[in-house]
């Protein structure tokens, strides 16, 4: 079933390692105790960021919005302003998006079925899965690239696809999982985040060590630089209007301000009429 090193003696220790080694291990994250909308806020926020910086925006953001209908009633300009620099503000406006949703379609609550949570802007095949787990217990499966990257090296021996291939698909989903789902989808989730890491996994105190043959190759790969990008173009100009509303912009790179403000614009991030502005 599997072209690589793991045995079937190897696939049927696995889970249960990782659910004993979770019971240890697990972070003390605040959305793991949080309801369904605090769950979905967190889930939104991690995509792409890690939890370090995630987590005091999601405590302030619950504080202020502890219920979607409490996002809803407010301006789409607020929600930017409070994402800050968490990065890739679009996820701000999708998020104040589907509280809308969740206020006009779903009597002010997160959905709780995959099918619905998909209809949900900025929502795509994991995150209905790790909402739908980790908020209302639903035997979903959970496949993020923390997941896909412990569990292809241990089964296969190699490093995963770029992206989650149809071949990756068909390994992991063809493993016979013994503990409940969700407690595998949160253990899963985190031993790949802590414990075979993309850059530095800590195979010496790996408690599948004797079931993989994966080995390092010590090739890291090139870093995506932020200095000089149309992101952080992009991340200026919302930092200045923050504030209030600008008239004119400085920026070393007259071309490059251009597309960032373009690309706000048709995103909906900002809007202009005397002045720049977040959206009212």
């Amino acid at each position: 079933m599997w072209a690589g090193p793991c045995t079937i003696v190897c696939v049927a220790l696995l889970d249960q390692r990782v659910a004993h080694w979770f019971e240890t291990h697990r972070r003390d994250l605040p959305w793991r105790r949080a309801d369904p909308w605090g769950v979905y806020v967190s889930e939104i926020m991690l995509q792409q960021t890690p939890v370090s910086r995630v987590l005091p925006a999601w405590q302030a953001w619950i504080a202020r919005w502890p219920t979607p209908t409490d996002l809803a009633d407010d301006s789409l300009g607020e929600a930017i302003r409070m994402w800050g620099r968490l990065g890739y503000p679009r996820r701000a406006k999708r998020l104040h998006e589907a509280a809308v949703m969740m206020r006009d379609e779903f009597a002010g609550a997160v959905p709780d079925t995959e099918h619905d949570l998909r209809r949900l802007p900025g929502v795509g095949e994991y995150t209905a899965a790790a909402v739908a787990a980790f908020a209302y217990g639903r035997d979903s499966t959970v496949v993020d690239i923390n997941v896909r990257r412990f569990l292809i090296r241990v089964l296969t021996g190699a490093d995963p696809a770029p992206t989650y291939s149809a071949a990756e698909r068909a390994v992991i989903s063809a493993l016979p999982i013994d503990v409940p789902r969700p407690l595998w989808a949160a253990a899963s989730m985190e031993f790949g985040a802590l414990v075979c890491t993309a850059r530095s996994p800590a195979c010496p105190q790996c408690p599948l060590a004797d079931l993989c043959d994966w080995v390092p190759s010590g090739s890291v790969g090139r870093t995506q630089t932020y200095e000089g990008t149309d992101r952080q173009a992009r991340g200026a100009v919302l930092e200045m209007l923050r504030a209030g509303p600008v008239s004119e912009f400085e920026w070393h790179d007259a071309a490059q301000l251009q597309r960032a403000l373009d690309g706000l614009l048709a995103d909906g991030l900002i809007v202009r009429d005397h002045q720049w502005s977040l959206p009212r």
